[in-house]
């Protein structure tokens, strides 16, 4: 599990391409090293990955198919810069929202508005569907940030960014056209698809009779 708060960027050093895999070395911040082991998960742009070699800060990890496929990080090049976050004790302090590390889909930024002392970003889910989960106020995982939804329609929604944010994430590097991340908050898309049971349930109970009543 993750916080959401991010705890710092890594550059990847190198990528080895392999048949429907791939491995790449990044190297992790120095607060992020101590106690860190093979077996271990960091979250990749929010993405949970295994630690699978590690050689002072220059840290490996493999990434199959489907990771490829679903997220960002078949996109990135030597030189490019990820958000990373060690998984989360128990005694941590959850300042974002709990993260699974398990990205839903991805998202290209639509639109960037900037003003004093705040950024508003718009994004568009490659899978339209997945809006249905995305609700205003709500909580989401961008690029794994723990962020709260702004503004919502159809197609889009927005969060607003402060400078520590932009400071401390890729987010502020960020540019138009370019995908990120999307982690869906578990309890909202819990909420959301029991309601669409029940309606339906209830839906399917009316037809029923009414078709017992048309045919007495």
């Amino acid at each position: 599990m993750f916080t959401g708060i991010v705890q710092g960027t890594a550059e990847v050093l190198s990528i080895e391409e392999k048949t429907n895999f791939r491995t790449h070395i990044v190297k992790l911040p120095a607060e992020l090293l101590p106690g860190l082991e093979l077996g271990a998960s960091v979250a990749h742009n929010g993405c949970c990955l295994t630690v699978t070699e590690i050689n002072n800060d220059r840290v490996s990890f493999d990434l199959v198919k489907e990771t490829l496929r679903i997220t960002n990080l078949g996109e990135l090049q030597p030189g490019d810069k990820i958000n990373v976050e060690r998984a989360a004790k128990f005694s941590d302090e959850i300042g974002g929202h709990l993260m699974s590390g398990h990205i839903m889909t991805t998202a290209e930024i639509c639109k960037i508005i900037n003003s004093e002392n705040n950024r508003e970003i718009w994004f568009k889910p490659r899978d339209v569907e997945q809006m249905k989960y995305i609700l205003h106020k709500g909580f989401i995982g961008i690029d794994g940030i723990s962020l709260t939804v702004g503004d919502v329609n159809k197609t889009k929604f927005c969060v607003h960014l402060i400078p520590e944010t932009l400071a401390r994430t890729t987010l502020g590097t960020k540019k138009l056209g370019q995908r990120v991340n999307i982690e869906i908050d578990p309890h909202t898309q819990a909420i959301v698809e029991t309601v669409e049971r029940v309606l339906a349930q209830r839906e399917a109970a009316l037809l029923t009779a009414a078709e017992r009543a048309e045919e007495s």
